[in-house]
């Protein structure tokens, strides 16, 4: 079953912004995200909707994050980054 664009797009959002508040990005180096793999783990467990998005395709797409604060993703699994903020966060 996929997600929905809008449900991958959420999902994709709110782990980045999961990661940020644990200071994973936006600082300007970024430690990489081998090191938050177990914060990204517990959270796609705990988040329901969430885990209708493969935890591979979220890191995926975590990967391909811009440094700095301001960047959601958009356009489902073949979306990518865009400045600024989401309409729905």
């Amino acid at each position: 079953m996929t997600a929905p664009d809008a449900l991958f797009d959420l999902a994709i959002n709110r782990a980045a912004t999961t990661l940020v508040g644990l200071g994973y990005f936006g600082l300007g180096q970024r430690p990489g995200l081998q090191h938050a793999a177990a914060a990204l783990s517990e959270w796609h467990a705990r988040t329901r909707f969430a885990r209708r998005v493969p935890l591979e395709q979220v890191r995926r797409c975590l990967e391909l994050r811009p440094d700095g604060r301001e960047w959601y993703w958009e356009g489902g699994p073949e979306g990518g980054w865009r400045a600024g903020r989401a309409a729905f966060p």
